[in-house]
């Protein structure tokens, strides 16, 4: 049995899941590599990452580097005299980080590689509604999610299922397959295989106009659209009002298949209820949030606020 010495590489959420598994398997990490510290919100405040809180919390060894090829990192890297590198949500590393240990650094991603590739694999894969997804260890090379597979865990995903729920489930998931990963490096027994060469789909970055609703899409896209940035980013679209343009972020949404002859965007409402009329039937909000009110479901936002005869989303 090897005896490992581990780097742990990462920032949210998603990631203090894994290095709690770890931690909670007794694995020996030696020090924990985060994003610097910044300022958020309206008051500008300092700001840690997830990772950083925690690993402060079980008191380990922290480097927040702005540069990962920084000469002085580098040393205190070194320094920390690990033989094996786990990195999760983190970010691309120079190859003199990667090279590093021994033993190698290795990569949880949140898909069933080739597929989804990039930065949002989790949002993609509900986005583009499919029924399945899951994910890998690989070990780091020169590029981006290409390396040699370890091992892969799968999962199904349900039709009502949002990112929210499913990034969860994944980060669960993860976490058992990286203390499952570790533990076959540590006993010398890893394999790899080579990622299948095929058309894979793809998981860029999320931008605002990416997050924007087309309502001329069909039901079923714009549906899992909506679910696939519930709750982040979040679908968003601007409503017509009257006189007023608002934006609107959406969130929990349901489907009504139903043939109307109502033009796209038409808002219809009721006591407790907002559809949105979409080709071949409705989607019916949930919960939404419109530009500086807070977030609420349909009926509360319908207790104070009136939709016009023509109100409609664009």
């Amino acid at each position: 049995m090897r005896d490992l010495r581990i780097v742990f590489m990462g920032t949210p959420d998603f990631a203090v899941c894994i290095l709690k598994g770890l931690i909670a398997s007794n694995f020996n990490v030696v020090g924990v590599i985060t994003a610097p510290d910044k300022p958020a919100g309206r008051g500008r405040k300092i700001n840690q990452s997830a990772v950083k809180k925690f690993a402060a919390e079980n008191e380990l060894t922290i480097l927040q580097p702005r540069n990962l090829k920084d000469i002085e990192f580098l040393s205190d890297l070194k320094e920390l005299n690990a033989n094996l590198q786990v990195v999760v949500a983190f970010r691309m590393l120079p190859a003199a980080v990667w090279k590093m240990p021994e033993y190698g650094t290795f990569n949880l991603h949140a898909s069933l590689l080739p597929d989804y590739r990039g930065a949002a694999p989790i949002n993609w894969a509900i986005i583009n509604g499919e029924t399945k997804t899951g994910v890998t260890t690989f070990f780091i090379d020169d590029k981006i999610d290409t390396g040699e597979i370890i091992l892969q865990s799968e999962v199904a995903i349900t039709d009502n299922e949002t990112v929210g729920e499913l990034h969860d489930k994944l980060m669960h998931l993860g976490s058992n397959l990286v203390n499952k990963t570790v533990q076959l490096i540590a006993t010398g027994k890893v394999t790899t295989s080579k990622q299948p060469q095929k058309e894979e789909k793809s998981a860029p970055k999320l931008f605002t106009d990416t997050c924007k609703v087309d309502w001329s899409d069909a039901l079923l896209n714009i549906y899992n659209k909506i679910r696939g940035l519930n709750p982040y980013p979040a679908a968003w679209s601007e409503l017509e009002n009257g006189d007023e343009l608002i934006n609107v972020k959406i969130y929990d949404v349901a489907k009504e298949v139903d043939q109307h002859t109502l033009d796209v965007g038409t808002i219809i409402t009721s006591k407790n209820e907002i559809k949105i009329a979409v080709n071949n039937g409705y989607l019916n909000i949930g919960t939404l949030k419109l530009a500086g009110k807070r977030k609420m479901d349909a009926k509360s936002l319908l207790n104070g606020y009136t939709f016009s005869s023509n109100a409609k989303m664009r």
